[in-house]
């Protein structure tokens, strides 16, 4: 295991604005890492809200409706 990395884990909507299908909330996708030190445990996504306030977490598998990707907003130069 590498340090630093609180056993993160890479998801294509890091970074952007979606759905929580479970609380049909929309929040900004900050991590997705299993709960506590197991490694082997299910992995949980954290969602922060557009406004502010308490992050959330929900199940990867209830991620849906990613925002647009700041990429593909780019103006090709």
């Amino acid at each position: 295991m590498s340090g630093g990395s609180f056993l993160h884990q890479a998801h294509r909507w890091l970074g952007r604005e979606v759905e929580d299908t479970v609380t049909g909330r929309r929040g900004i996708l900050t991590a997705v890492a299993p709960e506590g030190a197991d490694p082997r445990a299910r992995p949980l996504a954290w969602l922060r809200p557009l406004g502010g306030g308490t992050e959330w977490t929900t199940f990867p598998a209830a991620l849906a409706n990613p925002s647009p990707s700041t990429s593909a907003r780019r103006t090709p130069r």
